[in-house]
């Protein structure tokens, strides 16, 4: 005889579209898609763990090759042979393929081989590819073709909790469908009629715990009452969910949280070193804290943040909040949930996770101790701080300018001044034919469309005035700097009979100023 076990995930297992929870919009696509006979030839089902994707396929399975009708029915009966097969795992024509163990192109080939034969008991050869996303390339690139024109007997569902790693053109082949997590009150109704029907005592709480607890994943929940249920023989209640999960009670967390806002240090860390005496585990209070700073920010005055009814707490406890809320500014909150969120990686990394709580309890009452900028700002005197020192404070000096007169005098400024890209550019390339204060007319031989406007520029700074430059469009054959210091250079007769000495000599450069 058999007396295994078997766990609540798998013994309440979703096995028809009716029972499967907290996913209505997939529900109603699939069943409308059968009914109408608009059946793809490729699903993918993603989401996180524990919310029914594998579930989904099988049911999808057994709606496709339920043989209480002639065609695909939205309701499979459950009894008949295919139904049974398809929900024990060992139906012919339905194939459940882990891609973890499953991983190359050779699995993928030996898959492939066999779509081409018709299925043997039902209507389609089903192929479900659990974690899809595991597959490497080469087995992807396997797949794509079947996979977009597969034969019409053969249908494929694919599911992953990591769609990012699916490569683009395996969805473009296939309808995808996100399940979402399932709510909490979804989770506490299934839980509840779980109890009745394994005849066990759960209280409100325990499963309000526990639907919590879950993070919307109905597995996880069902392995958490199944584990409540085996420490505690059948009476399951809120206390032996907190020591099974190692968290504070909502109670002792709002007593934490309103000792750090009242700014006493002593009393809060002492409440903590009993929480942590009694074996609470230190980060799933800072997480309950955050969750207990998150509502106080909702139900503050100031926010009004929507529907509120939905917090974790009693009547009693969210009259409490809106009390302490009164006597909180909202900036406070919110500092406080910045260094709770910071303190997350800290408490990860720390080797003695205690010691870091602890001086996040002394970092948030000092933030409670703070007062607001718009507080600060109230305790200024009227008459600005900074008067007396602009008074006495001496004046800055003002820009010393020049100036400039000639085309030359530009010249040795833009020298003086270390501009040398400027000043290289306007001695070989520019040939200027008017130059007045303010006023520069010039032929540009060279190609730098941005010179007259950095010139300008310079020239407005240096000068202390505005300058306007006007460039031709002819040469007036006028000489540019460069070349009006080499003919004076070879005007003069030191120069000219040094040249004479060495035939075809140059002048590459002066000194002279």
């Amino acid at each position: 005889m058999d007396n295994s076990y078997t766990v609540l995930a798998r013994k309440y297992r979703s096995q028809d579209f009716d029972s499967l929870i907290g996913q209505d919009v997939l529900v109603k696509t699939l069943t409308t898609a059968i009914n109408t006979g608009r059946i793809a030839h490729a699903y993918i089902f993603t989401g996180i763990r524990g919310t029914g994707k594998t579930s989904t396929a099988r049911i999808l399975a057994k709606a496709l090759n339920c043989l209480s009708s002639d065609r695909p029915t939205a309701k499979p009966c459950g009894v008949c042979e295919n139904c049974r097969a398809i929900a024990a795992g060992q139906h012919i024509d339905v194939l459940e393929i882990d891609a973890a163990s499953h991983t190359g192109v050779d699995n993928m080939r030996e898959i492939l081989d066999a779509v081409q034969y018709r299925p043997t008991n039902g209507r389609y050869k089903v192929y479900i590819i659990d974690e899809v996303h595991m597959l490497s390339q080469s087995a992807f690139n396997a797949l794509l073709k079947t996979l977009e024109e597969p034969p019409a007997h053969v249908i494929f569902i694919l599911a992953t909790t990591e769609i990012r790693k699916v490569p683009v053109t395996i969805l473009s082949r296939c309808q995808r469908f996100d399940l979402v997590r399932v709510p909490v009150d979804t989770l506490k109704k299934h839980f509840a009629w779980i109890a009745d029907q394994e005849k066990i005592e759960l209280s409100d709480g325990a499963n309000e715990l526990l639907a919590r607890a879950a993070d919307g994943s109905v597995r996880d929940g069902l392995s958490l009452l199944d584990q409540a249920i085996a420490q505690t023989g059948g009476h399951v209640d809120e206390a032996s969910v907190l020591n099974m999960l190692k968290r504070a009670d909502r109670g002792v967390v709002m007593d934490i949280m309103e000792t750090v806002l009242s700014g006493d240090t002593a009393t809060a860390l002492e409440k903590v070193d009993n929480i942590y005496n009694n074996g609470a585990d230190l980060s799933m209070l800072l997480t309950d804290m955050m969750e207990w700073t998150h509502w106080a920010t909702r139900m503050h005055p100031s926010v009004r943040g929507g529907d509120v009814m939905t917090a974790p707490y009693t009547a009693d406890q969210r009259t409490k909040i809106r009390e302490i809320d009164s006597h909180v500014t909202l900036n406070t909150l919110s500092r406080i949930w910045q260094v709770m969120v910071a303190s997350v990686p800290e408490m990860a990394a720390t080797g003695n996770p205690k010691q870091c709580f602890d001086m996040l309890i002394v970092r948030l009452m000092h933030i409670a101790e703070m007062p607001s900028v718009a507080e600060i700002l109230k305790k200024q005197p009227s008459a600005p701080v900074a008067t007396p020192i602009e008074k006495t404070a001496p004046a800055m000096p003002a820009p010393k300018t020049v100036k400039i007169t000639s085309a030359t005098e530009l010249a040795s400024e833009l020298q003086s001044s270390r501009e040398i890209l400027l000043y290289t550019y306007y001695t070989n390339n520019i040939e200027v034919s008017d130059f007045a204060d303010g006023n520069i007319k010039y032929f540009d031989r060279g190609t730098d469309a941005e010179f007259a406007q950095k010139l300008t520029k310079w020239l407005n700074e240096k000068t202390g005035h505005a300058w306007t430059l006007v460039c031709e469009e002819k040469s007036e054959s006028v000489h540019t700097v460069s070349e009006q210091k080499r003919e004076e250079l070879e005007s003069d007769p030191l120069i000219a009979d040094a040249m004479s000495l060495f035939e075809g000599a140059e002048i590459i450069g002066s000194t002279k100023k």
